[in-house]
């Protein structure tokens, strides 16, 4: 969602279509594209590796965190604001982290989180979603047509049974990790919010509640979602 820093200020109108319909950044793109190599981000054609990406992540363009497959610049650097826009929601939990983490030594707890991060990142960044939170034992994931596509909740879908496989479930053996899973779908309103130097790129609306209530409901191996979700 980067643009060129000569204008810092996007429209309600302009975050709409970007989340709706996607960036159009096109001479940037076109100029970025001349830069070896890839892979590159997804939004502006940063490249990220080789003296190209070595180059480019010293002026911000390291791949972000909240999808690795886009840049810095193209969401914790955008611009404030947003837009109210469809969405789809996906809340992952770790059942019993609390009790689990107490009965372990904290190495072996450290290992799971990162085996957990690392394998819910893949996912979903392979469906565009958008990290908005990997803390703790907890992932939050937004989908927008915008950078998943016009099939942003069968993206869901699919990402939210990766993740249950990816945690070991169905699989003919015992599963090393016990997930639960919400999603819901509905307007809600994506992009920066906060101050300058605290401002994240995340979803703000009665979906993302409904979204943690379900996930809350769900089972270890489980994928609870709303019927607005399974109507899809």
């Amino acid at each position: 969602m980067s643009e060129p820093k000569a204008s810092r200020a996007w429209s309600d109108s302009q975050w709409n279509a970007i989340l709706t319909r996607g960036p159009k950044i096109r001479s940037v793109r076109r100029l970025f594209r001349l830069a070896p190599s890839s892979p590159r981000c997804g939004m502006c054609l940063a490249p990220f590796s080789g003296l190209g990406g070595r180059a480019f992540r010293l002026i911000g363009f390291a791949p972000s965190r909240k999808n690795p497959r886009y840049c810095g610049e193209c969401f914790e650097k955008a611009p404030h604001g947003g837009a109210e826009v469809d969405a789809g929601i996906l809340f992952a939990d770790i059942r019993g982290f609390t009790s689990f983490s107490e009965s372990r030594p904290g190495e072996e707890v450290v290992r799971l989180l990162n085996r957990f991060y690392r394998m819910a990142t893949d996912v979903l960044a392979g469906h565009g979603a958008i990290i908005d939170k990997l803390v703790g034992d907890e992932v939050m994931a937004i989908f927008v047509p915008g950078l998943a596509g016009p099939s942003y909740v069968e993206h869901m879908i699919e990402a939210s049974q990766e993740l249950v496989r990816g945690a070991g479930y169905g699989a003919g053996l015992e599963p090393w990790l016990p997930l639960g899973i919400g999603l819901d779908r509905g307007t809600a309103y994506v992009g920066n919010v906060g101050a300058e130097a605290v401002k994240d790129f995340t979803a703000i609306g009665d979906v993302v509640n409904t979204a943690s209530r379900l996930q809350a409901e769900a089972g270890a191996g489980e994928i609870v979602m709303s019927e607005r979700v399974h109507a899809m």
